[in-house]
């Protein structure tokens, strides 16, 4: 935009440019004609003078002043250190001997332009400046000093020269080199700023509304019960607001929908299990008996797991500041009572959380480490833009292969992770879940001196604490 608006300002001074010049040619054309006609009528004077009287008329029309001539007569022809050419200067220099030559049939005219501390007047070759003031009342001392003097010398029959002098009034001077003046480069920097300025007031009223709606499509993840977005704004983002707002009502019914599904589902299954329970305990084989019971038991833990599975990833709950090490403590007095080894090391500020969710994320790791690896090792790291937890067991670990599969549901490896051993498979799932939810990142790697080291990064302040 500012690259279209700073183009479209030059091209549009360059074409006004163009046009100014072009008048000011014109201009210099009509009124170099019209001085050199003045010249040839002054030079026409002089010749009809007797050569006595041509001094006495000279000394007069100094003491008089008033004329844009500075005319003398010397007796021989004047150095003139002449400026810089251009254009306009070789136009009023052939113009100058046009009219001459067809009002005078002179061919033999020097005429010249030159710089004013460089001019020189009568036959001593006075400079400009050190003559008296009244000679150059209202004429060549009056030109601002950039203003080049046209000067015209013409051959007389007693072997003088007719000097002459004179302005072109242009205001703005000959051959002007200045293609961008202050007072216009001014104008171009307030009307880009201007237009600028504008526009990004527009565009900023017009990106607010989809800056929410991006802020609502992150926060959708973390919390399906946000408020919904107000549906205003241009019609595209409206209705952009009012399609996001209807995606989040059907994301919170079909999740609602799978909860209470799962729920009746475990809840319909628990009367058949337990009536199979009854019947496999009467059987008069004993060794029938214990294989049923086995069976109806594995898949009661399914049931239940996935049931808590539904429960783990349901995370309407409100966000609260959470002290990570005074959980951590408490999680840890609960697994010391059931035979557990906890040791916790570091501080942290409290995190804004979902309270339980975080707390369920928590447990599943405590619990996994304590009871794949006999003892959990916790060490909290803590700063500004993050909290890092680490938690190490002592157990075989988990092979680089299987990591990612581990978290997928009901997974569970062999040998010391065998569905025998107790645990749905569904502990480590649920926890990267809830971890992901609150906008970090739980990563699983052997320990370099044995045992598995399971890693959360929670960003401070996580997005979900807006």
């Amino acid at each position: 935009m500012v690259v279209g608006v700073l183009g479209a300002q030059l091209a549009s001074h360059a074409i006004w440019t163009a046009q100014q010049r072009a008048s000011q040619h014109a201009r210099i054309d009509e009124l170099s004609r019209d001085m050199a006609y003045s010249v040839a009528s002054t030079v026409r004077f002089f010749r009809s003078l007797p050569y006595d009287y041509r001094h006495i008329v000279l000394d007069q029309l100094r003491d008089m002043g008033g004329t844009r001539f500075f005319v003398s007569v010397n007796d021989h022809r004047l150095p003139v250190t002449r400026g810089d050419e251009g254009a306009q200067k070789a136009l009023v220099i052939d113009n100058f001997h046009r009219v001459l030559a067809s009002e005078l049939g002179v061919s033999d005219a020097v005429v010249e332009f030159s710089r004013p501390e460089a001019l020189r007047l009568l036959n001593n070759e006075v400079p400009l400046h050190d003559l008296p003031p009244r000679w150059g009342q209202h004429s060549l001392l009056t030109a601002p000093p950039s203003q080049p003097i046209l000067v015209v010398q013409l051959p007389l029959e007693t072997r003088q020269w007719l000097y002459v002098a004179t302005l072109l009034p242009v205001p703005e001077g000959l051959d002007g080199r200045q293609w961008l003046s202050a007072d216009r480069l001014f104008v171009l920097v307030v009307v880009l700023l201007t237009v600028i300025g504008l526009s990004w007031l527009g565009i900023r009223s017009a990106t607010r509304t989809l800056a929410r709606l991006a802020g609502a499509a992150h926060r959708l993840g973390d919390d399906l019960d946000a408020p919904p977005l107000r549906e205003g704004g241009p019609r595209e983002v409206a209705a952009s607001a009012t399609a996001f707002n209807r995606m989040q009502r059907r994301i919170r019914h079909q999740l609602e929908e799978r909860e209470r599904l799962f729920s009746a589902i475990s809840h319909d299954l628990k009367t058949p299990i337990t009536r199979l329970r009854l019947r496999a305990e009467m059987l008069d084989d004993a060794e029938q008996s214990e294989r049923f019971c086995a069976s109806l038991d594995e898949l009661d833990r399914l049931v239940k797991g996935a049931l808590d599975s539904v429960k783990g990833l349901d995370m309407h709950e409100q966000i609260a500041a959470v002290a990570p090490r005074a959980l951590l403590d408490e999680l840890a007095g609960e697994l010391r009572l059931q035979g557990g080894e906890v040791t916790i090391e570091g501080e942290a500020a409290p995190l804004a959380v979902k309270p339980l969710a975080f707390k369920r994320c928590l447990a599943n790791l405590l619990e996994n480490a304590v009871f794949y690896g006999k003892c959990a090792e916790v060490r909290l790291d803590d700063d500004p833009a993050a909290l890092r937890m680490s938690i190490r067991d002592h157990g075989p670990g988990i092979p680089a292969d299987q990591r990612e599969r581990v978290f997928a549901p009901f997974v569970r490896l062999e040998p010391s992770r065998s569905r025998h051993t107790g645990g749905s498979g569904l502990g480590l799932g649920i926890a990267r879940h809830i971890v992901q939810a609150h906008g970090g990142q739980l990563s699983l790697t052997n320990h370099p001196h044995g045992g598995l080291l399971v890693t959360l990064v929670l960003p401070r302040p996580g997005p979900m604490a807006g």
